[in-house]
């Protein structure tokens, strides 16, 4: 079967739509995504769910980490990484 650029599989969109939240989707992506969403019910519920998540985190304002915390984390993941190369 051809694959088609401009519509999406299911899978594919809830991926962009993911991306989508953090920001990191392309024009393009939302454009494919958009498509989508106007006649795929499965789609735009995943959307709405995960709209509804991420106000949540956000409203939550939980800090689990300091800055420092965080800091001395990044640290000794920089330097796995580095070990690692």
């Amino acid at each position: 079967m051809k694959k088609s650029f401009l519509f999406i599989s299911c899978e594919e969109a809830k991926h962009i739509c993911d991306k989508n939240q953090y920001g990191e989707a392309t024009g393009w992506e939302r454009v494919k995504l958009a498509l989508r969403l106007s006649w795929c019910n499965i789609t735009r519920g995943y959307s709405k769910n995960n709209s509804k998540l991420t106000d949540a985190i956000h409203k939550s304002e939980i800090d689990c980490l300091k800055e420092d915390e965080k800091e001395k984390i990044l640290e000794s993941f920089k330097e796995e990484l580095i070990k690692h190369q």
